[in-house]
């Protein structure tokens, strides 16, 4: 059997290949959250203590900008995502299954309204959080969220989970896209607009300048990212509404789902538009190395578990092979790994040597656990990539997601039990 390859199912049994599939995800999930929430010597992984959020700002001297770093607040509990509000405040989501509002230099509690969440040891539970393009007008917000199916344990808006913590949901979830309106205090009127049936754990979103709603979903393990039926391992294209576009590049396509966009993808960890190209950019977590950038391409095949820079957790690679015809490769690749998470592109003129330059996190470095870091990439008039600076590294916090605020400074979360809410600025 070739490496990589797991084996066919009984054609001839409906239910088998879903009911090994999901046996085969239950599997996985607790292996890794074994992993996770093990000790540092566990799988032989080692890993360093990071270093206590410090009292006071600090500066760097990087190659292209002296640059100083402040904590906003802590006392995040592995948030995930962050959103700007008109007014320059933040909503920031924790994977616990909590929704919070940076304003005035104040962090609050819990918003009211939040579903419940199943959150779990692994990444499952609360995820990205987008305001509606016509947010001024309508006050909408989108997240992503796993909602629990039959006796899922959920945690309702406030219940805690992640790595570390305690008073965990598990069981059955479905990744789920809900709405609400937002009066700066509270959600109401809230309701599920996407229900992605056989989807669960991680997931980004992007609202294209059509309208349109991108949604990515986990692809790992096996062979669902492959799998032109199934919703895992895609990114799909929604209206605002929940119903499917009619330009979507499967649409009509038998043995396609319609809601398809692209097909192949392990676990994407951002989507961004790129104004300048008229481009999505994702980012995607690889197994044991083989993290991406891919730039987005309607109906595009990007290849896992097919092909892939990484390695099994083991140490074999995981595909057969690096390439396949008909399938897309990445613009970035890293190896080693830096666990790829949220990324920005760099508009802003108060880093003028930054300008158009990627910025993207990493909760650890070549599978060693307290190595998470931001690297600054920078690209050529074509969009190829000439130099790559790292920041943040003597912190080695896990980076969740950075944003570009509407002030042209940069804001990192970090996720950790005790995560935090960083803006680098200008140290000059």
């Amino acid at each position: 059997m070739p490496r990589g390859i797991l084996p066919t199912c009984d054609q001839n049994d409906p239910g088998e290949p879903l009911m090994r599939s999901r046996r085969l995800r239950i599997a996985v999930a607790a292996l890794f959250s074994a992993i996770m929430a093990g000790p540092a010597g566990a799988q032989g992984r080692g890993g360093i203590p990071v270093p206590a959020l410090p009292d006071q700002p600090w500066e760097y001297q990087t190659a292209n900008a002296n640059i100083r770093v402040r904590v906003l607040t802590a006392g995040l509990e592995n948030p995930w995502s962050l959103e700007f509000l008109p007014d320059a405040s933040i909503l920031i989501t924790e994977r616990n299954g909590r929704l919070r509002h940076f304003k005035d230099g104040k962090l609050s509690g819990p918003v009211p309204g939040l579903p419940a969440v199943v959150a779990d040891n692994f990444i499952s539970g609360l995820h990205d959080i987008k305001l509606h393009p016509d947010f001024a007008r309508n006050r909408l917000v989108y997240w992503v969220y796993n909602k629990g199916e039959g006796g899922a344990v959920a945690a309702a808006g406030g219940g805690r989970g992640g790595r570390g913590g305690g008073g965990r949901g598990g069981g059955a979830r479905t990744l789920t896209v809900a709405r609400g309106v937002f009066d700066g205090t509270a959600l109401t009127k809230v309701e599920d607009v996407i229900r992605m049936e056989g989807a669960s754990t991680v997931s980004r979103m992007l609202f294209l300048p059509d309208g349109s709603l991108l949604v990515s979903t986990w692809g790992d393990p096996g062979q669902m990212a492959q799998d032109k039926m199934g919703l895992s391992g895609k990114i799909l294209r929604y209206n605002p509404d929940g119903t499917i576009p009619k330009d979507n590049p499967f649409v009509g396509k038998e043995g396609y789902r319609p809601e398809i966009y692209t097909l192949g993808h392990r676990t994407p960890e951002s989507l961004v538009w790129h104004e300048p190209t008229k481009t999505i950019w994702e980012s995607e977590m690889g197994p044991n190395g083989g993290d991406e950038i891919n730039v987005i391409q309607a109906g595009g095949n990007y290849g896992w578990p097919l092909v892939s820079l990484g390695r099994s957790y083991a140490g074999p690679y995981q595909p057969e092979g690096f390439e396949h015809e008909g399938m897309i490769a990445p613009v970035v690749n890293f190896v080693p790994s830096i666990s790829t998470t949220g990324m920005t592109f760099y508009t802003g003129d108060r880093f003028p040597a930054w300008k158009g330059n990627l910025f993207i996190g990493g909760v650890r470095f070549g599978e060693i656990a307290g190595t998470g870091r931001i690297q600054r990439i920078v690209f050529n008039d074509n969009m190829e990539e000439i130099r790559r600076e790292t920041l943040l590294e003597d912190k080695r916090w896990r980076i969740r997601d950075i944003r570009q605020g509407p002030d042209g400074l940069l804001y990192v979360i970090t996720d950790e039990r005790n995560g935090a809410l960083l803006r680098i600025e200008p140290a000059d």
